[in-house]
């Protein structure tokens, strides 16, 4: 897309992933400018700051589209971007939304939080340190890394996407043993970024930033319509060889429960994170109020 918008003047040779660094290596690799250029998930990086939860995700946070409304429209764009150039010398792009994803792959049925009690589940960010809370054991592990985990009993348990990205990982292996939960709480809406040294960024001209700009806003919305296509053929595939289970209402409780507890300490002890979270709660539980009362009630008669 950058290559077309600039008649081919500025192109970007564009890797596999794995082939530079790991998956949870890019952010610091481009901060010291080891690569120009990376496409990952923040939140792996929550133990440099809770800021990059926001940046991707938060547990019983923000739907993709409420995302991108308070990303482009509500200042979270402008807010994060002063946070990645102080912190990292960085510039970041939106450049990939998943939307709701699903609850995770299980091994075993849960029902209650007795059930959750040393679980060893890959759940990264924020979101497993909610689950840990209520007595699981969290890992964080790269995607890639899941099928051989599940097949040594490394864990239990794993979320990762929805059902395509799912299927891609070769999880229809386990047939008939795996519980396929939802909703996916801890990611209800995923933003997978673009991150680029500030440096590079100032350097190139105008037309190149704002090609770079106008692609990954192109890319992020474009993204999210592919897994929405993708998502509700993939799910009919999935069906055939796992057992979906909705989680219970007292689990669900108890994970928005705790999840409030965690985030107000999160914010209780740095500044950062509290400094965009504060105005973007205000601007989760307005939009909340909106689309319960439009999307939600309509959803429901679409689906009756």
């Amino acid at each position: 897309e950058v290559g077309r918008l600039t008649d081919g003047r500025f192109k970007i040779n564009v890797r596999p992933a794995g082939e530079i660094v790991g998956g949870l290596e890019v952010l610091p690799t481009v901060r010291d400018r080891g690569m120009e250029m990376g496409h990952t998930a923040d939140y792996y990086w929550v133990g440099l700051s809770p800021v990059h939860q926001l940046s991707t995700a938060v547990p019983f946070g923000l739907t993709q589209r409420q995302h991108n409304a308070w990303l482009y429209m509500g200042g979270g764009l402008e807010a994060l971007r002063r946070f990645y150039a102080e912190e990292h010398n960085l510039i970041f792009f939106p450049c990939g939304g998943t939307g709701v994803q699903m609850g995770g792959w299980f091994t075993k049925e849960i029902n209650t939080v007795d059930d959750i009690r040393g679980l060893k589940m890959r759940i990264p960010g924020i979101s497993g340190k909610v689950f840990a809370a209520l007595g699981g054991e969290q890992i964080s592990i790269a995607g890639g890394e899941i099928l051989p985990a599940i097949e040594t009993g490394a864990i239990d348990a794993a979320e990762f996407v929805g059902p395509t990205d799912d299927l891609i990982l070769g999880l229809d292996q386990f047939a008939g043993t795996l519980y396929y939960y939802h909703p996916g709480w801890w990611e209800p809406g995923t933003s997978v970024n673009v991150l680029l040294s500030l440096d590079l960024w100032n350097e190139l001209p105008p037309q190149y930033q704002a090609a770079i700009d106008n692609a990954a806003t192109a890319t992020n919305l474009k993204t999210t319509a592919m897994y929405d296509n993708l998502n509700q053929r993939d799910l009919q595939k999935i069906k055939e060889f796992a057992q979906i289970r909705e989680f219970s209402p007292e689990l669900m409780k108890a994970f928005k429960a705790e999840t409030e507890i965690v985030l107000n300490d999160v914010a209780a002890g740095d500044a950062a994170f509290a400094e965009i979270y504060g105005p973007w709660k205000v601007f989760r539980d307005g939009i909340a109020e909106w689309h319960g009362l439009a999307e939600r009630s309509y959803l429901m008669q679409q689906t009756a």
